[in-house]
């Protein structure tokens, strides 16, 4: 079946970028990659794949049903779920060989009593809050948690790790949460030496630039960065050369010439200053052209930037292409990516909508194709 609208994953562009960012990093740091949201909506499955080949170390997903996923690739490759968990979830930690997040009292004794029940141990990873104020056990509180993991005799402990709340714009924030997790590292017995068994881990892609040389850590979390996609560019990370992974497509239906004065789309929010030829493409905000962005962005045909006119609507999107000469029905348009000499980036198309990167990938619907390219990386 032709596609009208699709979305292209450039696998062997993700295996370099594993391995450039594996190559920027102290030779003892181990790589989580973050794959959550059906990878960033870059296509779970198929870029775990590719990320095994490339040598990551553990793998990071939001939800149980994602782990299972991920387990359908193979036995052994470590898996931390990254969310709580719902009591009617607690057994298939152990049947999917997950290790769970805890922060309360209440999970490690949940997590215990499924551990006994299966008859193996079942990993975890101890949070600690420092200042997100979202999941971890509060910070001055975390000894004694740490105290009832080390007593139970169905869990074992595989790592410690907090979550920075504004890496990117608050540095001085970021080094108090750090320093909170390092004195509850130590109240919890875990020094340098002791972290060797552990992944120790609180940078992403956007804090790594603030990690001391000397310190337990020995683990970052790369979600973003891997697709190509810089979450901030004062980090340490800038300088390492990524490219994007992921590019948004679609079709021109028709073309049509309309006179100056003509209102378009819903709402009448534009109207043409010019006699125009419009083009009408074949995805809307059902395929992930958010409604936001009618009238602000802008969608290359023929290699030439054009505006979107009016809003967005659900399954088309109005563009002028007055000023590219022979656009016809069935031409490529190009949402995210390049076309020739032209290029819209994430975060330039993030931007028009008012929003972030992470949302705008995550909001491309599942009616859109993923097309994978697949030759080798490296």
């Amino acid at each position: 079946m032709p596609l009208r609208c699709w979305a292209e994953i450039d696998l062997a562009a993700l295996e370099r970028n594993l391995h450039l960012i594996r190559a920027s990093l102290p030779s003892h740091i181990r790589y989580v990659a973050v794959v959550k949201a059906d990878a960033y909506g870059h296509g779970l499955q198929h870029v775990a794949a590719r990320l095994m080949h490339a040598g990551a170390d553990l793998f990071g997903v939001a939800n149980i049903t994602e782990a299972a996923q991920l387990r359908e690739l193979g036995p052994g490759w470590p898996i931390l779920l990254l969310s709580p968990l719902l009591p009617d979830e607690d057994r298939y930690v152990a049947e999917y060989d997950v290790a769970a997040t805890v922060s309360t009292a209440d999970e490690v004794s949940r997590l215990d009593a499924a551990g006994r029940a299966a008859g193996r141990p079942i990993s975890v990873h101890l949070k600690i809050d420092t200042g997100m104020g979202r999941l971890g056990v509060w910070h001055p509180e975390a000894p004694r948690l740490m105290e009832r993991i080390r007593g139970s005799g169905h869990l074992k402990l595989a790592g410690v790790f907090t979550h920075f709340a504004s890496p990117d714009d608050d540095p001085a924030f970021t080094e108090e949460q750090r320093r909170r997790f390092l004195f509850a590292l130590d109240a919890c017995g875990i020094s340098e030496a002791a972290a060797r068994g552990l992944y120790v881990h609180a940078d992403n892609s956007a804090a790594i630039g603030t990690m001391p040389g000397a310190s337990p850590f020995n683990a970052v979390r790369i979600g973003l960065l891997q697709f190509g996609i810089l979450p901030h560019p004062g980090s340490m990370l800038a300088q390492v050369r990524t490219e994007p992974v992921f590019s948004f497509r679609t079709r021109v239906g028709i073309v049509k010439r309309l006179p100056a004065g003509t209102t378009v789309s819903y709402g009448r929010t534009r109207t043409l200053t010019r006699d125009s030829n419009v083009a009408v493409l074949c995805a809307g905000y059902g395929d992930g052209i958010t409604r936001s962005v009618g009238n602000k962005a802008s969608i290359l045909v023929g290699g030439v930037r054009c505006p979107v006119m009016g809003r967005v609507t659900m399954d088309q999107t109005v563009v002028d292409v007055s000023d590219v000469p022979g656009v016809a029905c069935g031409d490529e348009a190009v949402i995210v990516g390049r076309q020739g000499a032209c290029e819209i980036s994430i975060t330039e198309f993030s931007r028009w909508a008012d929003t972030i990167p992470w949302e705008t990938l995550c909001s491309v619907t599942k009616r859109v194709p993923r097309i994978y390219k697949t030759a080798l990386g490296v």
